[in-house]
């Protein structure tokens, strides 16, 4: 019997976080929901035993069936039969397993049979879940589409969607098409109005399209004749109709997440309803979705990590070489340390970016129900500009690490690591995707490079630097204080040259921009995980303190490394590199 939530004590410190207390009062509303009904909590403690519990059976779930059942869907995967998805065998089990267990829709209010999670035990449910299948993660991962419609949708729209995400009833957002994948405001999915249906008419084709054969679908289309921007795409919902007007035209045969049915769809005249308003599609609710998505890979990122680390550490003890396990090599335990000191510090990361989303949703949830106080206005702006901040952060280093840790593991596992009898090699395959969909890591840099220039990433950092470290790492904080200055003379360094390139400055600037991005977020990182460790020393919780030193000799090389990199770069020879 596994229970990927009692065998990892790193998630329930999570759940101790001394935000989430705020957190918990925020999302319940001073408990309101506890009169109307019987599983609501009556307090903090309820609340927090509650998502212990629930967290507790998904566990369970991960560990007894998910993983058990990975392999067999690795090897079966999805087909196309009659123009529609069948699921592998072992993923429907998957589905049905947590459909029964009553632990879909988590995040939602009890008033559309969710349980009023706030969005930290929901995106740990699905670090557990990507831990024991990444492809399963993405057909869970996609109940996010509720909250784009608990958001943005009408009244009847929600009354109508947001019940069937408890019952089961999966999802997917149908954004690219073959002419359009990052460039979203490309897409030429045409919508028309109907008068005689009274709704929208989806036309055209869309490419892939994650889960595509969804019960529920969230359809970027362009509503308004002539356009060619992102200003004529409105966004739109619809059931899955189970007819010819919608056909999965094939399946993707991809690298990994076999389990994930990625489609190609045609769509003939699907009836769909308008989300919100029209021509807001991709420039607001869109961009919603995708920064909920791009936390999602996030915590499907660490579980991937967490996996990782797991079958590296039980192979190298296992393993004997030179009569002793080639875990007491020190060239084999560095590369476990840093798999390990790479796991915490992108947990750190994750869990730190949702207590910030939380934040801010649940202050958006408030505003529907009321006007925000003078206070509560300055604190929910303040909390959404450092959710905007780390989330690209954290989708681009969890998913870069994700995949070094999955290629550690191999390498650890020698020879064998290439073979199919391990699991290492399906999870090098799985953790290839995550640093390309929901936002390439350059796309992630792009994200994150106006938080640099504008000096955020530089506040939040020295807030950090003012919080009381335990004494056993002293050494720890002079290198992050170090760490911190270098990044700054970095920043100050990029915008002198900037300024001095003329019309090269931009071109200069997106060239470096990589660079001082990771020097923001490996000091980031090195702060949440020495706070993580100093918290965890005071209340006996895990040994952070190993990976603390571990993490931040490497990141404080890696800032080094960046800064030399900047001072020697002329801006003009960005064009050196430039391909004709």
């Amino acid at each position: 019997m596994a229970n990927f939530y009692t065998d990892n004590e790193a998630l329930k410190f999570q759940l101790t976080n001394p935000e989430m207390d705020r957190i918990i009062e925020l999302k319940e509303d001073g408990f309101a929901d506890k009169d109307k009904y019987d599983y609501a909590p009556q307090d903090v403690e309820d609340a927090r035993d509650d998502y212990d519990k629930v967290m507790d059976i998904v566990g369970e779930i991960a560990g007894d069936v998910l993983a058990v059942n990975a392999d067999g869907v690795d090897s079966e995967g999805p087909h196309v039969e009659n123009n529609r998805v069948r699921y592998a065998s072992g993923i429907q089990q998957d589905h049905d397993a947590l459909t029964q267990a009553g632990v879909y829709g988590i995040s939602l209010p009890r008033k559309y049979n969710g349980l009023n999670f706030p969005m930290v035990p929901y995106v740990m449910a699905g670090e557990m879940i990507s831990r024991g299948d990444a492809g399963f993660g993405n057909i869970w991962g996609l109940q996010d589409c509720a909250e784009t419609i608990y958001e943005f949708a009408s009244e009847e729209l929600q009354d109508k969607y947001l019940p069937m995400i408890n019952k089961g009833a999966t999802c997917s957002m149908d954004l690219t098409e073959p002419d359009a994948g990052s460039d979203l405001q490309s897409v030429m999915l045409k919508a028309t109005w109907s008068e005689k249906d009274n709704c929208w008419l989806l036309n055209g084709v869309k490419r892939f399209i994650t889960n595509g054969d969804a019960e529920i679908k969230l359809v970027l289309a362009r509503s308004e004749e002539g356009t060619k921007d992102a200003r004529g795409l409105s966004y739109f919902v619809c059931d899955n109709p189970k007819d010819a007007s919608m056909k999965v035209r094939r399946i993707e045969n991809k690298l990994g997440i076999h389990g994930s049915p990625t489609c190609e769809l045609v769509f003939t005249n699907v009836k769909a309803h308008l989300v919100g308003d029209r021509k807001m599609g991709l420039i607001k609710y869109v961009m919603s979705l995708m920064n909920g998505a791009r936390l999602g890979v996030g915590g499907q990122s660490v579980g991937v990590s967490e996996a990782a680390y797991r079958e590296a550490v039980a192979y190298a003890k296992d393993r004997r070489q030179f009569n002793q396990a080639i875990i007491e090599m020190p060239a084999v335990y560095e590369m476990v340390s840093m798999i390990k000191a790479r796991l915490d510090a992108t947990r750190a990361l994750l869990y730190e970016t949702t207590r910030y989303v939380d934040y801010s949703k649940i202050y958006g949830e408030i505003s529907r129900r009321r006007t925000l106080t003078k206070e509560e206005r300055v604190e929910s702006k303040q909390k959404q500009k450092l959710a905007d901040a780390l989330t690209p952060l954290t989708k681009m280093f969890a998913s870069e690490y994700a995949n070094q840790n999955a290629f550690d593991c191999i390498q650890i596992h020698g020879g064998s690591g290439f073979m199919r009898d391990y699991t290492c090699e399906r999870l090098y395959r799985d953790a290839r995707i995550l640093t390309i969909y929901e936002g390439t890591s350059q796309l992630q840099v792009v994200a994150a490079i106006r938080f640099v220039t504008t000096g955020t990433y530089l506040e939040q950092i020295k807030k950090y630097q003012e919080k009381e470290l335990d004494a056993s790492l002293a050494g720890v904080k002079a290198k992050l204080v170090e760490m911190t200055s270098i990044y700054e003379k970095t920043v100050a360094t990029v915008e002198a040259k900037k300024a001095a390139a003329g019309d090269m400055g931009q071109t200069y600037l997106d060239f470096v921009a990589r660079r001082l991005v990771e020097q923001a977020g490996l000091t980031i990182m090195g702060y949440l995980l020495a706070i993580d460790a100093t918290r965890a020393i005071k209340e006996n919780g895990p040994d952070f303190v190993k990976s603390a030193k571990v993490f931040v000799n490497f990141a404080s090389a890696e800032v080094a490394k960046h800064a030399a990199f900047v001072e020697s770069l002329n801006p003009e020879e960005v064009k050196t590199y430039a391909q004709n």
